[in-house]
């Protein structure tokens, strides 16, 4: 089914996640809400801040793309255990967790979406993000996995529903560690975090890299990329995905 969406602006649509799992806070929450209004690389930055709850996030989130229209989408979610800022490469046609969502609803071995596309990758230019996070001193790498939970759902649904339009949107999805008073609580002998500000400059970086190659792509790359999501290759290992 295709999605109608009224002309694309040329904005950026940021979303963050609540706290789940008895958190108190989440970083990806507080990182959207920091980027709200700003203007960056000549974007003006809107952000939302979804529930964790896995059967309306769909729904959310096409609401979201009609009423803004962004030409740039980006959601981020919590990464406990992650020791730096992961960019999503892929995202599976799996639900399968045991920790229940915000509102209870825990789903095993479930497929996201009925005949659907066994994985979806998205379209962010990776390498070049990577080096820029490099070359400003914060750590960061390419992910093959974004696990089974609601991050991983984000994704999938997020890219199904920018690959239903007729617009060539560029989407992808990023894990944040924990906060330093997360690490502490978790126990931080063993568990890596990053402090607030370099996980908001990582964003603000992403953004300043990715906004230029969007204005200067073929859009040759879009459609063809649209017509192979179908037929998608899927790394090695993918499959034996994080939980």
């Amino acid at each position: 089914m295709l999605l109608i969406i009224r002309k694309v602006a040329k904005h950026v649509l940021i979303t963050g996640f609540e706290p789940f799992g008895g958190e108190k806070v989440n970083p990806s929450e507080l990182v959207a809400r920091s980027l709200e209004g700003r203007l960056i690389a000549e974007r003006l930055v809107v952000s939302r801040v979804l529930p964790v709850e896995t059967r309306n996030l769909r729904d959310r989130l096409e609401r979201a793309l009609l009423e803004e229209s962004p030409d740039i989408v980006l959601c981020m979610g919590q990464g406990g255990g992650r020791t730096a800022v992961a960019l999503e490469r892929v995202a599976v046609n799996v639900l399968d967790f045991e920790r229940p969502d915000n509102v209870g609803v825990v789903r095993r071995q479930e497929q996201i979406q009925r005949a659907g596309p066994d994985a979806r990758l998205s379209n962010l230019p990776f390498e070049k993000i990577v080096e820029a996070w490099n070359e400003n001193g914060v750590p960061g790498y390419v992910s093959n996995s974004a696990g089974t939970f609601i991050c991983n759902q984000a994704l999938y649904e997020l890219l199904g529903l920018v690959e239903a339009t007729a617009s060539a949107i560029v989407a992808g999805f990023v894990h944040l560690p924990y906060l330093p008073a997360q690490a502490i609580t978790a126990g931080s002998e063993s568990t890596a975090s990053m402090s607030f500000e370099t996980m908001k400059r990582a964003m603000e970086i992403l953004l300043e890299t990715i906004v230029p190659w969007v204005d200067h792509r073929p859009l040759e790359r879009d459609v063809s990329t649209r017509a192979r999501s179908s037929e998608m290759w899927i790394p090695r290992g993918v499959k034996e995905v994080e939980r």
